[in-house]
């Protein structure tokens, strides 16, 4: 859940939210929310606006609105007037894709972990 805290600004990176979440955090109707939006029925992604809520970039129509927490922290603060934003993201249950890419970095990060002691050998593979 995104939540709007007019204490302190501070945003998570690299977090991504759907149209509910937005609606939720800048306590407006879901019709208000689509007002406040950068859209064009024309045009599948409309450049920046700064007086707009961005969405990100979408491959079809039919992709569902995302926005950056930051975009919707700076809209918020920018264009709504609320003083100071936090933008909170709650991690959801794990999914199975998480679980895999975790499993993936714990490979990735012993490979690394090998590579570079086989640097600091001069090349030679440890316990040959």
């Amino acid at each position: 859940m995104l939540e709007i805290d007019p204490t302190t600004f501070d945003t998570q990176p690299d977090s991504i939210v759907g149209i509910d979440d937005v609606q939720k955090s800048l306590n407006r109707s879901r019709a208000s929310v689509y007002r406040y939006t950068n859209t064009d029925t024309r045009n599948l992604n409309p450049p920046f606006n700064p007086r707009k809520l961005n969405p990100e970039f979408r491959q079809d129509q039919k992709d569902p609105l995302l926005f950056h927490t930051n975009e919707v922290a700076r809209f918020a603060k920018d264009i709504l007037r609320i003083k100071e934003v936090t933008v909170e993201v709650l991690n959801s249950p794990s999914t199975a894709t998480q679980n895999v890419l975790v499993a993936i970095l714990e490979e990735l990060k012993i490979i690394s972990t090998r590579l570079d002691s086989i640097d600091q050998n001069d090349g030679k593979i440890s316990g040959e």
